[in-house]
């Protein structure tokens, strides 16, 4: 803590409003009722500062509003150019992102595995990709000469892991095979925050199909996978035709988030019967192919990613099984991507306003903030009501525990960490106010996702929150 003082930071501490020792024994006292106190996090703030200093490695304006608001609400902080440490509060969202991810891959089948980010050159050279991907990909080589590369993709990897399996049977088909890991990717001018880094999250999904008409229908299983994902966090997506790039195949979609400072150029049909990457799209061809309609172009920024890859990597390392007559095939596969950290910049790009974090609410950090009255104002007494407001919270709702914060900074007036609490995205704020002193007490309460302020006694207050959705 004190080195993150010398070097400048603002880190988020109670005030001593009072002697030292009874400040420290409040806060001995909230941690024994499992309170989360705001002063306690790690989450240094920026919030007054229109431009955070220091951006990749250098003062400068972030270029875009997702990474601004992260880098001033202690979300992220930069490391090296396209490299960011993720701060507890937006590991908690990445982290619920995931639950939300994983849950829609086990719908559909999915089995998570866990591959090595360190990938041989000899695999990346027997697909091919190894020139082909050229200074993209991050080189190494071991003590003994041995080449190796940090994997941006697993399709040679997973491949293999298949291939190595040599009784595979169709009765073991479909595969669908997934993981959720940390990528690589030498960007020559990494920018925007987490939007294009060098070092990210990414869901990648590798399946295996007994014949193409099957891998067609996972194919589509997932793209409806994709959507439903993006429809439960609230987020705008289209899917359009895209390219097929160095990782090859036959078919592919990607799923964009409309964004004006999306680096993706698409054309799209107002009725929605077309939508493609602006690279598919003749450069005369204005109108819709099914309707007629005049297309209109948009940008977005590219969220997930889907290809219909066939045999080209299973022919290449013998990805085999056994068909019903006991004959080997090759096994049709697919690829499927969806950027992990990548949605969690692009949903508070799309959502938020220019200084205020609006998060999908599913994987908000944060569900609720407690905002006590300030020291020694009229309502001091509406403290103790405040605490025991969020001891029966914990205890009505167990669900919501750890998903709560008290902001404890009451040298700070009702006022100001409200509009601190505005600026970091809660959801849900709860303030003790001047009802606090009615019999029986009322509080204010914030309702971020329609911009409402209720007025609520402790059990409406609980029953609120009751329709909180969690993962």
């Amino acid at each position: 803590m004190l080195a993150l003082l010398r070097t400048g930071l603002p880190v988020l501490r109670a005030a001593a409003a009072g002697p030292q020792l009874q400040a420290r024994s409040s806060q001995r006292d909230a941690s024994a009722h499992g309170r989360l106190l705001l002063s306690q996090l790690f989450q240094p703030l920026n919030l007054q500062v229109g431009a955070a200093a220091g951006c990749e490695g250098q003062a400068a304006e972030p270029g875009c509003r997702s990474h601004r608001l992260m880098l001033q609400g202690g979300l992220i902080h930069p490391a090296s150019p396209g490299c960011f440490h993720l701060l507890p509060p937006a590991l908690r969202s990445m982290e619920k992102l995931i639950r939300l991810i994983d849950g829609a891959m086990r719908n559909i089948g999915g089995q998570k595995v866990n591959m090595p980010s360190l990938s041989s050159a000899e695999l990346w050279r027997t697909s091919g990709r190894w020139e082909q991907m050229g200074t993209e990909l991050f080189r190494l080589a071991d003590r003994h000469g041995k080449e190796y590369c940090l994997g941006p993709t697993h399709e040679e990897a997973v491949t293999e892991l298949v291939a190595a399996n040599s009784n595979l049977s169709y009765r073991q088909l479909p595969l669908r095979l997934y993981q959720v890991t940390r990528k690589f990717r030498d960007e020559p001018k990494p920018r925007f925050g987490l939007l294009r880094s060098r070092e990210f999250y990414m869901k990648d999904m590798y399946t295996f199909d007994s014949s193409e008409e099957a891998a067609r229908h996972t194919y589509e299983l997932v793209c409806t996978a994709y959507r439903g994902l993006f429809e439960r966090l609230g987020l705008r997506c289209v899917q359009v035709r895209a390219a097929t790039g160095t990782i090859g195949g036959t078919a592919s979609h990607e799923f964009q988030l409309p964004a004006a400072i999306g680096e993706d150029r698409l054309v799209l049909c107002p009725a929605g019967h077309f939508a493609a990457n602006v690279e598919l799209v003749d450069e005369g061809q204005t109108a819709c192919p099914t309707c007629g309609e005049k297309l209109t172009q948009s940008r977005g920024i590219e969220v997930g990613h889907t290809f219909y890859l066939g045999t080209k990597y299973s022919s290449v390392h013998n990805a085999v099984f056994y068909s019903p007559d006991n004959k080997l095939q090759l096994a049709e596969m697919g690829c499927y991507g969806l950027g992990v950290t990548r949605i969690l910049a692009a949903s508070i790009e799309v959502l938020s306003t220019e200084d205020s974090i609006r998060w999908p609410s599913l994987i908000a950090p944060y569900q609720v903030c407690f905002i006590p009255p300030k020291e020694g104002s009229k309502e001091e007494q509406g403290a103790a009501l405040l605490e025991h407001l969020y001891d029966g919270v914990s205890a009505a709702l167990p669900g919501l525990v750890g998903d709560m914060v008290l902001d404890d900074r009451t040298q700070l007036t009702i006022g100001k960490r409200l509009k601190d609490a505005n600026k970091l995205g809660y959801p849900y704020v709860v303030i003790a106010g001047r009802r606090v002193c009615e019999d029986p007490p009322v509080f204010e309460v914030w309702d971020q996702s329609c911009g409402t302020v209720l007025y609520l006694p402790k059990e409406g207050v609980i029953e609120l929150l009751s329709k909180v959705q969690l993962l």
